[in-house]
């Protein structure tokens, strides 16, 4: 789908949305509209089909296995009810999904999208309506604020890219002792644009330099023009900060061209399908910043990993699993706070976390409702995740 017209697509889709949000007059915003009896509706809006489908699935997971502990006691009496929605990895249907769970399934809060672009296809839903939205995995600084405004019923479980794309820069000077870099982005996402920008500010003030800048595009599958100028180059260090889609095959024909110096990326990089797409040997020496490490020691962690293997089969947790599954107890959390199933209750005690024990870290918010939390760096060998540091705010 050519640019201008999948605008297109977005703004049709958000006009509908708005008109069928406007004929229900936000009865969703209003106490206990997702209250049922003796359940509680909270919607996932997911990437459960599509490029990146491997995300949604994993969130889903975490989800399913913390409401199945939290409704072992219920809230109040009450249980969570969880209504999922698949936006198939596409901003128009995130809309419509957001549309369906506030006006038709009447939820008290959603949590999703996986990606930043579908999250932000929500906002304007899910303000406009008053029910809290938390992205578990949507790291864009934008999201929670736009323009230096806060969207107040909009959060997030997971750190934002400016502290990833810092703690990769630092990692690569610091611990690799690299002095240059080349910068690899899909040039279509914000999310791999932000993580650069961060990345590069950071490790040119310490002295690295970038001797390369190289782009592509969302769904391609042929990069040697690309990788062959960054090889000419002789860069010691690549950042790839994209989607498992097209980073495992970035790295497989980064390989086979001879570029054998470590590469790195983020969060966008946790799925299995990398390993699937770039081959085991290919990701040796590549390394990426993430939310978890189902190799952490911390006992929370061995907790949950030993909980989500014991549900889905001795599968090992990753971070979207951790996430979706920290986004939920986050949401029951406030819930259980707020005294109420109204959303304006549930969003005020959203707010006001402070100190709530994840998995992936002691919960508390800024000013911008984003968590101020650690982060771990993983390398891969042999095809598997391993635990390399843990790194403070």
């Amino acid at each position: 789908m050519s640019r201008k017209k999948k605008l297109a697509s977005i703004f049709a889709s958000f006009m509908m949305a708005a008109g069928v949000l406007a004929g229900c007059g936000g009865a969703a915003g209003t106490s206990g509209g997702g209250e049922k009896g003796d359940t509680i509706k909270i919607g996932a809006n997911l990437e459960l089909s599509g490029g990146v489908a491997s995300y949604g699935q994993s969130i889903k997971e975490g989800i399913d296995l913390a409401l199945e502990e939290i409704n072992k006691e219920g809230i109040d009496g009450k249980k969570l009810e969880l209504v999922a929605v698949d936006n198939k990895s596409e901003a128009p249907e995130a809309i419509s999904g957001a549309t369906k769970l506030v006006s038709q399934d009447k939820v008290v809060a959603i949590i999703g999208a996986a990606t930043s672009g579908n999250t932000k296809a929500q906002i304007e839903i899910a303000q406009s309506n008053n029910i809290p939205l938390v992205t578990p995995t949507g790291t864009a600084a934008d999201i929670t604020v736009k323009d230096g405004k806060l969207n107040d019923f909009i959060f997030r479980t997971c750190f934002i890219d400016p502290f990833q794309g810092t703690v990769a820069a630092n990692f690569a000077i610091n611990d690799l002792k690299v002095k240059t870099a080349a910068i690899f982005i899909d040039s279509s996402s914000d999310y791999s644009k932000g993580l650069a920008e961060s990345f590069k500010e950071l490790f040119t003030k310490e002295g690295g330099q970038i001797v390369s800048e190289e782009a592509y595009v969302a769904k391609d599958t042929d990069f040697r023009a690309q990788l062959t100028n960054i090889k000419a180059k002789s860069p010691e260090f690549i950042f790839i900060p994209g989607y498992y889609e097209e980073v495992g095959l970035i790295i497989k024909q980064a390989r086979e061209l001879g570029i054998s110096v470590p590469m790195m990326g983020a969060d966008g990089w946790d799925s299995p399908k990398l390993v699937e797409l770039a081959g085991a040997d290919a990701l040796n020496n590549t390394f990426i910043t993430n939310h978890y490490s189902s190799g952490d020691s911390d006992p929370k962690v061995q907790e949950f990993v030993k909980a989500f293997k014991a549900k889905y089969k001795d599968k090992s947790p990753d971070a979207f699993n951790a996430l979706g599954y920290d986004s939920a107890y986050f949401l029951a959390d406030a819930i259980k706070r707020a005294g109420s199933s109204d959303p304006k209750k549930i969003q005020k005690a959203l707010a006001e976390t402070d100190g709530l024990e994840l998995v992936t870290g002691k919960m508390k918010l800024d000013k911008d409702h984003n968590p101020i939390k650690a982060a771990v760096i993983l390398e891969y060998k042999n095809g598997e995740q391993t635990f390399k540091t843990k790194i403070n705010p």
